[in-house]
């Protein structure tokens, strides 16, 4: 019978956007899917993150169910525009204090963070004022956020995951339009990814 190495990590993940909630909570600025989804029809029943599980404001109970699972690792994602409400700029504290707490919270109950900096939700300015994924400079933005997250969560935090699933943040946000900017195009998408 096979089994699963000792050195196997069991955890769980989620993403940002669809389960913090507080979309516009402590100074957090609009992400290209709270834009998205604020659009009529282009969400099932136009559901959108604006509740979702609230995980902001739950993210204690959260852990603790993680812990009673057992499990050893929480992937999650951070939300770009709840650190840098523009996608540049001025520093959001109140952002970097909630992910302090949970990632505190996270190894206060033996449980790993894993961090995605970037589950498809570009703040949403970046989106409008910059051309999102389809400016040469996004990798300047994108490094700064990310060095800003390195700064404060990095001594705790040593795994790092860059970019989540890129081709379906290019193909569907920018080429088929079914996801977040929405954007319709034949050539878009390879530009998109090009820059991702």
């Amino acid at each position: 019978m096979l089994k699963f190495p000792e050195s196997f990590i069991w955890g769980t993940a989620t993403s940002a956007y669809q389960i913090e909630g507080r979309h516009d909570a402590d100074g957090k600025g609009p992400s290209i899917w709270d834009t998205f989804t604020s659009i009529p029809g282009k969400i099932h029943l136009n559901q959108t993150g604006e509740t979702a599980c609230n995980h902001y404001d739950l993210f204690r109970e959260d852990v603790a169910l993680m812990k009673n699972m057992n499990l050893s690792a929480y992937r999650f994602s951070i939300a770009w525009s709840r650190i840098l409400p523009m996608g540049y700029g001025e520093v959001n504290q109140a952002g970097i204090d909630f992910y302090n707490q949970l990632i505190n919270e996270l190894l206060d109950n033996g449980i790993t963070p894993w961090i995605t900096l970037y589950h498809w939700d570009l703040p949403t300015a970046l989106q409008f004022e910059k051309d999102g994924w389809l400016n040469p400079d996004i990798a300047s933005y994108f490094n700064e956020y990310a060095s800003i997250c390195f700064e404060h969560f990095g001594d705790r935090v040593k795994n790092w995951i860059t970019l989540n699933e890129p081709w379906v943040a290019a193909m569907l946000g920018y080429g088929q339009g079914v996801f977040a900017p929405g954007r319709t195009s034949n050539s878009e998408p390879y530009l998109a990814a090009h820059h991702l």
